[in-house]
């Protein structure tokens, strides 16, 4: 079907497992897609890249130019060790970028008519078992490489994208299914190991959105004129670590699994060289705005997410 309106969209940091999936579903509805990232500049069918340094204003700021929609997804990979350095990479991909595309668009004559500015669920830090919705104010303080990293991030897009028409700012759960998915690509494999026991007692909640869903409202806030401000993209029925960890279990066919206590998880992560704190804290976030919109969610369940999640992933 083609689109009422042919939209001009330009994501930036558009390469990744978002972007690649957001880009198929706006070239399949017919809309000129550009995407900035630190691959060459090519053509393709459908769409375009051109190439950037995610550092300093350049060529690339021309495709910005009246376009009708710039989307932020760019950003280095929270699954890091907690380390000054890496928090300051973390934040130059994120906080960093972000400002250099508002320098972008303050030197246009025609500056995009909106802004979608990817962000996360992480800023709320450990919630413990509190309800969270788009009307929780964050914490002032907690996990640096959460809260503290999401909350510079958020304020670099306010300044930003202050003065264009339409604004939306997405916090996006734990996305589970579709090729490439680093979730379930991890957590199945430590089932697999037989290592997908619960973590440091399996309380602290997940919020967790199938990868459809998510797609689906990452195109909704780009082409929904309606859509604006602050949305929850994440599933109406959080989880327990407990319950995510036996969902895998269940998907690889593995009864039991050894569990981590939280010594030996911290250890574990470091090991990996990733964050403990993001298999230590937890936040139990619900979807307020987009249920009262109506959105009806694909994925509700979440043993029938993982498990086709594990059957795509192969």
């Amino acid at each position: 079907m083609e689109p009422e309106r042919t939209l001009r969209v330009v994501l930036v940091g558009g390469s990744g497992f978002l972007g690649q999936g957001l880009r198929r579903l706006l070239v399949g509805d017919g809309h000129d897609v550009v995407v900035v990232g630190r691959g060459p500049s090519a053509s393709h069918e459908g769409w375009r890249q051109v190439s950037w340094d995610a550092r300093s204003l350049g060529p690339w700021t021309e495709v910005l130019d009246g376009c009708d929609v710039v989307v932020h997804l760019a950003g280095k990979r929270v699954d890091c060790r907690p380390t000054a350095r890496n928090v300051d990479e973390l934040l130059a991909s994120r906080e960093g970028t972000v400002r250099l595309v508002g320098e972008a668009v303050r030197q246009l004559d025609r500056p995009p008519a909106a802004w979608v500015q990817l962000s996360s669920l992480a800023i709320y830090g450990d919630g413990g078992d509190q309800v969270i919705d788009e009307a929780t104010p964050p914490p002032p303080s907690g996990p640096r490489q959460q809260v503290k990293v999401c909350r510079r991030w958020e304020a670099a897009f306010d300044e930003a994208a202050d003065g264009i028409a339409r604004r939306v700012l997405l916090r996006p759960a734990i996305g589970i299914g579709g090729a490439g998915d680093p979730a379930t690509a991890q957590l199945s494999r430590l089932a697999r190991l037989g290592l997908g026991g619960s973590v440091a007692g399996g309380r602290q909640w997940v919020s967790w959105i199938g990868a459809e869903d998510l797609l689906d409202l990452l195109r909704r806030a780009v082409v929904d004129p309606q859509v604006t401000g602050l949305y929850h993209l994440t599933a109406p029925t959080p989880a327990t670590n407990a319950e995510l960890m036996a969902a895998y279990r269940k998907a690889v066919g593995r009864r039991l699994g050894l569990p981590a206590p939280a010594v030996l998880a911290k250890v574990g992560a470091l090991l990996l060289g990733s964050d403990p704190a993001l298999a230590l804290t937890g936040r139990r976030c619900v979807p307020t705005r987009l249920l009262a919109d109506g959105y009806r969610f694909r994925s509700t369940d979440l043993d029938a997410a993982v498990a086709a999640a594990v059957v795509a992933a192969g």
